[in-house]
């Protein structure tokens, strides 16, 4: 479904009711504010960034891949282990 939100003085935009229901944002949530590669604008609940970046990381490193992995693998690099 579609809504229109307007920008009012000083660049602050509504976003509707129902789409804040849905998503569970309240007053005083931070919202992560991002441009497309085609010009337009996404925005996103900061868990929703988080959940998008640990896929990603899952994607280039696998599904196991931890800090402490990480910081094995550098460990090892440095000859501390």
């Amino acid at each position: 479904m579609t809504y229109h939100a307007k920008v009012i003085a000083g660049g602050k935009v509504v976003i509707p009711a129902t789409i804040r229901r849905d998503l569970g944002i309240k007053d005083g949530d931070s919202l992560v504010v991002d441009r497309t590669d085609d010009g337009g604008v996404r925005l996103m609940t900061f868990e929703q960034s988080v959940r998008n970046a640990k896929a990603k990381a899952r994607a280039i490193f696998g599904g196991d891949y931890t800090v402490d992995t990480f910081l094995k693998e550098r460990r090892a690099d440095w000859g501390e282990e």
